[in-house]
């Protein structure tokens, strides 16, 4: 899943709870953080891991694959609440992902 799909899922109303059962994510972890796989490009695959697996790290890597992290899910699930408010919702999915990746490979 790339960053366009994920926020395309959350601001047409996908649920957390059957986002993280149909990519089997532990729902009661403390944080799931979203990664992008390396090298950081907007069109990136992401990967999502409970913050137990990856002990909060910037660098993970999961079955050989080396990711970056760009924010927890609470940011993110932030972001698509106030991307959907009177002020925001004129603003397109490909600009969203735009903002949003920008973020975080310059701001974060």
């Amino acid at each position: 899943m790339k960053l366009l799909e994920l926020i395309t899922y959350f601001r047409n109303g996908g649920s957390y709870e059957e986002f993280c059962k149909s990519h089997s994510i532990d729902i009661e972890s403390e944080v799931v953080e979203i990664y992008m796989k390396k090298p950081l490009k907007i069109e990136s695959e992401l990967g999502f891991f409970e913050i137990e697996k990856t002990e909060g790290n910037y660098e993970y890597s999961s079955d050989g694959v080396a990711y970056s992290n760009l924010f927890d899910f609470y940011y993110f699930l932030d972001a698509i609440e106030e991307s959907n408010n009177e002020d925001n919702v004129s603003l397109s999915n490909e600009d969203l992902t735009k903002l949003l990746y920008s973020y975080a490979i310059n701001d974060a």
